[in-house]
């Protein structure tokens, strides 16, 4: 069973940003003044707080969604963000890590749109900013629906899924399960956790979590902590023998220096992937679309506008079992 990776995990916040007021007069020369944020109004207060400019400029672009789901007559509001402008090419959709949220591409997602790409990003049932007041089941089963009828709601086209750490497992369980119904064209894997083996280096955890700065504010919403325990008490991700089944073209993208998922278990995914190609990106850990921007917005563009047979590198080792 593969429960999670900590791709996400974080701690906030930085210092108060002074308030943005509107004043409006009122007959007999009184005045209020009303607070006009720049962010919508169903995120944390706390993201006031967020000093990283890119965080903010996303964060101000989230938008609720309402999203039909099997289990239930109701929607479920679900958080993304919808690209800017449509292309007649396949659009990507940004997954993200285990207990994360959409804001992991806050500096990989403007790169995409600069290089004409349409890219949404979605965040998980479960996790991220969607409202779960009516605390929806969110094991595996769930957010496979959840991502297919947002998929069908709103894109229903063919798309390429790009997911880091536990996203590669969210991505790989919905192709295999719905290989008729959904459209996928390409896949991209980061640092993928997609076995139970050597996927888990907690003590390197805390550095991590300093590390990735706004990753727990989701975790401030009050279901937030139903939610992830109703996916862990639920086994998590077993997506290993699935792996062999995907069809699509795939890139897997890895950290150089990432110690939460072992570099071997990268090279095992590009070697039983039926159609796949590996490449490194040096000088980085586990989460290469936070720490390396530039590099890994280039790798997926290359990737998503090549056209032709994938191929393989020469010389790579193909490691069965690591």
């Amino acid at each position: 069973m593969l429960i999670a990776s900590p791709s996400g995990a974080s701690a906030i916040i930085g210092k108060e940003f002074p308030g943005k007021f509107t004043h409006y007069g009122l007959r007999r020369k009184h005045s209020f003044r009303v607070w006009a944020s720049e962010f919508p109004a169903f995120l944390p207060k706390e993201v006031e707080n967020i000093k990283d400019q890119f965080a903010r400029n996303l964060a101000s672009r989230i938008e609720m969604l309402p999203v039909p789901v099997s289990w239930t007559k109701n929607h479920i509001m679900s958080s993304c963000v919808k690209p800017k402008t449509l292309s007649k090419t396949s659009p990507l959709v940004l997954l993200h890590g285990f207990d994360s949220s959409l804001l992991e591409w806050r500096y990989v997602l403007p790169l995409l749109e600069e290089a004409g790409l349409e890219t949404w990003a979605f965040d998980v049932l479960g996790w991220g900013f969607s409202n779960l007041e009516n605390l929806p089941p969110c094991n595996v089963a769930s957010k496979r629906d959840h991502l297919y009828q947002f998929w069908n709601s709103y894109i229903r086209r063919p798309v390429t899924l790009v997911g880091p750490s536990l996203g590669a497992a969210v991505a790989i369980d919905f192709v295999v399960n719905y290989p008729q119904a959904v459209h996928v064209d390409k896949l991209i894997f980061i640092d993928a956790s997609v076995y139970a083996e050597g996927t888990g280096n907690l003590a390197k955890l805390p550095k991590l979590m300093a590390y990735a700065g706004i990753g727990r504010l989701h975790c401030l919403l009050p279901w937030w902590e139903d939610a992830t325990v109703d996916f862990m008490i639920s086994g998590g991700y077993d997506v290993s023998s699935y792996i062999q089944h995907v069809k699509q073209k795939a890139l897997v993208i890895w950290g150089e220096n990432d110690q939460i998922i072992d570099s071997k278990l990268s090279v095992r995914l590009q070697c039983e992937l039926p159609n796949a190609i590996i490449r490194q990106v040096p000088d980085c850990g586990h989460i290469p679309h936070v720490e390396k921007p530039a590099a890994v917005s280039k790798l997926i563009t290359d990737f998503v506008q090549a056209d032709g047979q994938v191929d393989i590198p020469a010389g790579l080792a193909c490691l069965k079992k690591v």
